[in-house]
């Protein structure tokens, strides 16, 4: 390792943090994965996920988010905890497997307070013996009683820490209350200690019951837990001094912390907590002997200043970090959208951090820092930022399901997918991949793997299908990082890619494939509207891909997806007037938040004007005129150009053609149907698994 000692001389140098010695400076941040059991003990999936970063070369994994109390502090089914003494020994047991690796293990003590459901805080404990009981019918009994059971919660229970973020009732904690959430801090942290684990972090970041306390945006107690500084600092000082005395003056105690709230990002008055007061909580933390801080920073209201979308620079906020740093003794962890092990090389050499904390690329690519640590950093898979592992977390707590990365399938089946299929008939022909976007890709790097040859059509002189068009709107480069890794993967593993080569059923039956892949994706859908056919009128893909270029003209965009967002966006962006139009009652309706929040503060700077709720009935040589869909009448707006971002349609037609010719076709992607990149990652790996 000497070269590469010389290449990143401070990643991989020893770090401590207390009294623990870390091999390198990498730290897996703390993530939400939704892998343990229903109960809360580590399950072995949630061991696996770990192991595999661990085997690769991470010096630390904090744990995501840890229950310290079962009935108002389960913030999701499946969320890890050491809220009781049966959590102990499976923590023990992840320990042992992890540390086996030269990897340490720390657990995130965590209650959401405010930014919980009052459901969960009530109703889990029940719904998590009903599926003890019957566990295959857990996710059914969920969604069943959710929402009869948050009306009868809300109606005569009320929140126990509740949040104005979810639109629920609040009251503030008792004295009592509060002082028994402070003994289940320190109860947890002495379990963990029992478990063999190296440490604990506490939680005290993104809105949570700790950040509560300490912001004077959601803290408005007028009591000693309220007010002045040292009154709203009272909950974590208790916790640490109670930690200390249970667990004694040598145990690791970290803890993460939301430095800036970013409120003003916004346009909120009431800021909270701005960086001069987040290095003030970091200097208190240290002199009650924190080990380490981890910076962080933003709440769920500014989720896109913490967990950023595509659009946010690597590297940002370092200057939170820096900040700390020149006020405190102990090391500084920080994330900073750190996306190369260059940037990661370069800022730890600069002291802006002691600790570079890896959350999301390690979840798109659990080998990284083996990767970097051998020579391979070409081979890494970036994490593109796309957000879809939180949209999925979101979206499949409720199921009882985890998360997803949109780059990697092989999340939370670590065992299951470690070894590849073999090639069932390695002397039959190839297989033949008909579109090299994200889909097409990603099945040639599974055949790859497998041992299976095989041959890429692609009919446009480069790779990327439609993710080339969203990586040309302002800011969105890096999402062609998706299909530039894929492919040098692809080729690396032996598949011939034909660029320039369109798929015709002729050029694939020259190659007698034993199975052909459909990844032709989709087209822009048209709508049958009059005047649709006229000259001024183009597809958001001709403006992406700059077939079509308009300055200084007043632009109508029908549809405001994120495909018309980012569309509206470039064209701001190059002097246009815009004016978007949505049928349904809200803008970006089926987008992922974040980015459609990212997307309309952009556009509300260039003062672009979104009409939701009108329908495209017509469009003139001069004009489009629109229908509001709910109070009805129509309206005439005068415009220079048309451009329909009204979705895509499965480009399917080379899979009706091959299916009497081809004994084996199957279609991946948007080619089965129209969707996202992680739709089309996971339907080609699976495709190609199992073929």
């Amino acid at each position: 390792m000497g070269e590469l000692d010389t290449r990143y001389p401070h990643l991989f140098s020893e770090g401590r943090i207390g009294r623990l010695t870390l091999r390198n400076r990498v730290v897996m941040a703390p993530m939400g994965v939704l892998m343990s059991n229903l109960d809360g003990t580590v399950s072995e999936r949630l061991i696996d996920y770990c192991e595999e970063r661990a085997k690769n070369g991470v010096a630390m994994i904090v744990t995501g988010i840890c229950r310290v109390n079962d009935l108002t502090g389960a913030a999701a089914p499946r969320q890890v905890a050491l809220s009781r003494d049966i959590h102990i020994e499976p923590f023990a047991r992840a320990a042992r497997r992890i540390q086996r690796h030269g990897t340490r293990l720390v657990a995130q003590l965590h209650h959401p307070g405010r930014q919980n459901l009052s459901l969960m805080m009530y109703g889990w404990p029940l719904i998590q013996r009903i599926g003890a009981r019957w566990p295959g019918q857990v996710s059914r009994v969920f969604e069943i009683l959710a929402p009869r059971a948050l009306k009868l919660v809300e109606r005569y229970g009320g929140p126990a820490v509740a949040c104005a973020y979810r639109r629920q009732r609040t009251r503030a904690l008792t004295g009592f209350e509060i002082r028994g959430l402070v003994k289940d801090f320190v109860r947890a942290a002495r379990r963990a200690q029992l478990a063999g684990l190296d440490g604990v972090m506490l939680h005290g970041t993104h809105g949570y019951l700790i950040q509560q306390f300490l912001s004077t945006r959601t803290n408005k107690r007028t009591d000693e837990y309220g007010g002045s500084f040292e009154n709203r600092l009272r909950f974590i000082r208790e916790i640490i001094r109670g930690i200390r005395e249970a667990c004694g003056p040598g145990f690791p105690l970290l803890a993460r912390l939301s430095v800036d709230e970013f409120y003003r990002c916004i346009g909120e008055t009431d800021r909270g907590i701005e960086l001069e007061e987040g290095v003030r909580i970091a200097r208190a933390l240290e002199l009650e002997g924190v080990d380490a801080i981890d910076v962080s920073s933003g709440t769920y209201e500014t989720l896109n200043w913490w967990l950023e979308p595509t659009t946010f620079a690597p590297g940002w906020r370092k200057h939170l970090a820096v900040a700390v740093k020149q006020e405190v003794d102990i090391p500084v962890i920080a994330a900073n959208l750190v996306r190369s092990p260059e940037q990661a090389e370069e800022q730890l050499a600069a002291g802006t951090q002691d600790f570079v904390a890896l959350g999301r690329p390690l979840l798109a690519d659990p080998e990284w820092v083996a990767k970097v640590r051998d020579g391979r950093e070409a081979e890494i898979k970036r994490c593109i930022m796309c957000c879809h592992c939180f949209e999925s977390l979101l979206e499949k707590a409720a199921r009882c399901q985890i998360l997803e990365c949109s780059l990697n399938p092989r999340l939370g089946r670590e065992r299951e997918t470690a070894a590849f299929p073999p090639d069932p008939d390695p002397f039959r022909g190839p297989v033949a991949i008909a579109g090299a976007g994200p889909a097409g890709l990603a099945a040639a790097e599974v055949l790859g793997r497998r041992g299976i040859r095989c041959v890429v059509f692609e009919k446009e002189t480069e790779a990327g299908g439609q993710v080339r068009y969203a990586s040309k709107s302002p800011g969105k480069g890096n999402i062609s990082w998706c299909c530039e890794d894929l492919k040098a993967s692809a080729e690396r593993l032996g598949a011939e890619i034909r660029l320039g080569c369109p798929a015709d059923a002729a050029a694939l039956e020259k190659i007698s494939p034993r199975a052909v892949i459909v990844a032709t994706g989709g087209r822009p859908l048209v709508p049958g509207v009059p005047g649709v056919e006229q000259g001024h009128v183009c597809t958001a893909v001709d403006i992406l891909d700059g077939r079509v270029k308009l300055s200084g003209r007043r632009v109508a965009v029908i549809g405001s997806g994120l495909t018309g967002l980012e569309t509206a966006r470039k064209l701001a962006a190059e002097g246009n007037e815009i004016l978007v139009v949505e049928m349904l009652p809200e803008i970006g309706p089926s987008g992922n938040r974040q980015h459609v929040r990212d997307a309309l503060l952009a556009l509300e700077e260039c003062r672009v004007t979104c009409l939701p709720s009108h329908r495209l009935v017509e469009i003139t040589p001069k004009s489009v005129v629109l229908e509001h869909t709910r109070q009805g009448g129509r309206t005439e707006h005068r415009v220079d150009a048309v451009v329909l971002a009204v979705g895509v349609r499965s480009e399917d037609g080379l899979l009706m053609e091959l299916r009497d010719r081809i004994a084996k076709v199957v279609a991946v992607g948007d080619a089965r149907r129209a969707g996202t990149i992680a739709g089309a990652v996971h339907s080609a790996f699976q495709a190609a698994w199992d073929l």
